[in-house]
């Protein structure tokens, strides 16, 4: 069995994962799992290997392995995380899905599946920025925890996307983000049969092809993305009366744009906003079905938003299942945020990324408890105290760069790298810092020097 004796409470997430691996790639990857929550700078597998220290038993090739060559399947996987996310969280009710698209540079020559990707972050409409890399397709899973003032995202399943010339010289066919999404939906849909879902996504995702996905499985599953203002709507098809063709749609309906425009009112409505919070807005609302030539009909209700407080500009979005309120359709999609809260704090970790983007470093060791920080340490905003001459390795006294704690083997946990239920409490001095307000991440000098000449 791969389970180590770790604190009880991840012996059920350790149990549903465990079916996924066989013993040695197991073992291998709880290892690295556990030095993945303990690593400050990037989680290369050096990295973890470095953080887990004499844990890590064997050559280091075959823990970079693992995540090459060793027989595992990504899907079993992460069908296993979530069926563990919908046990223990989401027990029950509809279950809301979140799906986006990410870029990750890799600019080596030899990396597979690397492409040029257009970069959202530092792109406008009036500058496109390029980023080399992959491109990753991911599905998450919204979860409300009691401690918290936001939904958190929680990725399940992620898919690679390849560019239309690397296809083409594979001799693949040529999926694009939005189709990649359908298909692990659909995974999702043959793993849980008994659950209902909500997709939410942004405007690359709120495509007719989506929309017509969604509709095949409109008893489990309902879409609500972005609408663009001048959709083609129409009525459904007349009854057929047996000559001639049979119509595919009916009478043509205002678009979004001229309905909202024709209406002289807009009703008002407090609904849940970006960030956890509420919001003050003017909302208006209608159906219709949604036509793209030789596509057919896809039944839709759409929403129109305008902020009262105009700090946000009027959007229109939509939902494939009209017997949703326009607030929930509103709260539906404010709740898509929390995934891009995700993929930055998922960057985060690594401070001379953070510092080289110019963004704030974080204020507490990982390693360390910190007691007066209320948020995860990635999240931390306050600024790391500047370092003394001594800290610095300038001065007459040097102090010696903290190493990370191991945890000391046990006899209960497996093989010859048995963990212990807790790990050894770190020596500190009387002038350690203890708190987020007083402790700063040190890089070693050699990082430092390379920082300060670039």
């Amino acid at each position: 069995m791969i389970l180590p004796s770790l604190p009880g409470e991840a012996a059920p997430l350790l149990l549903a994962l465990a079916p996924a691996f066989t013993r040695p790639s197991g073992q291998r990857f709880l290892l690295l799992m556990a030095a993945a929550v303990l690593t400050t700078g990037r989680r290369t597998v050096a990295n973890l290997l470095r953080t887990a220290g004499p844990l890590a038993r064997g050559h280091k090739t075959s823990y970079q392995r693992v995540l090459s060559a060793a027989a595992w399947s990504g899907v079993r996987l992460g069908g296993a995380l979530c069926g563990f996310i919908l046990r223990h969280l989401v027990r029950d009710g509809v279950v809301t899905l979140v799906g986006d698209d990410t870029v990750e540079s890799h600019p080596g020559r030899k990396v597979y599946g690397k492409a040029r990707h257009r970069d959202p972050v530092r792109s406008s409409h009036a500058y496109t920025a390029w980023r080399y890399g992959h491109k990753w397709v991911v599905l998450a899973v919204l979860v409300r925890f009691p401690f918290a003032v936001r939904p958190w995202a929680l990725p399940v399943l992620v898919d690679l996307y390849r560019s239309a010339e690397e296809n083409r010289r594979r001799h693949r066919p040529h999926r694009t983000p939005a189709q990649l999404l359908c298909r692990l939906l659909r995974l999702v849909l043959l793993r849980f049969p008994g659950r209902r879902f909500v997709i939410v996504g942004d405007a690359g995702y709120g495509t007719h092809e989506v929309a017509r996905f969604v509709r095949r499985y409109r008893g489990r599953l309902a879409l609500v993305s972005k609408l663009h203002p001048g959709a083609n709507l129409f009525a459904p098809p007349p009854r057929y009366r047996g000559r001639g063709r049979p119509r595919v749609k009916g009478r043509a309906l205002p678009k979004p744009r001229e309905a909202v425009a024709q209406r002289r009112h807009l009703r008002r409505r407090t609904v849940a906003w970006y960030g956890g919070g509420c919001r003050r807005v003017q909302v208006a609302s209608g159906t219709g079905h949604w036509y793209k030539s030789g596509r057919g009909l896809v039944p839709l209700r759409w929403v129109f938003v305008r902020d009262r407080d105009g700090t946000h500009r009027d959007e229109y979005f939509f939902t494939t299942d009209p017997t949703l309120a326009a607030t929930a359709v509103i709260g539906y999609y404010t709740g898509r945020w929390n995934i891009e809260t995700t993929f930055e704090e998922l960057r985060a970790p690594s401070a001379w990324r953070r510092r080289a983007a110019g963004a704030p470093t974080r204020s507490c060791a990982p390693p360390r408890a910190c007691s007066g920080c209320t948020r995860p340490w990635p999240s931390c905003s306050t600024p790391s105290p500047k370092p003394s001459a001594a800290e610095r390795g300038t001065g007459p006294a040097k102090r010696a760069a903290p190493s990370p704690t191991p945890w000391r083997p046990s006899a209960a946990g497996f093989g010859p790298n048995g963990f212990s239920h807790r790990p050894a409490a770190p020596q500190l001095s009387k002038n350690s810092p203890t708190n987020c307000a007083t402790s700063s991440f040190q890089p070693s000098p050699r990082r430092r020097k390379l920082h300060q000449s670039s």
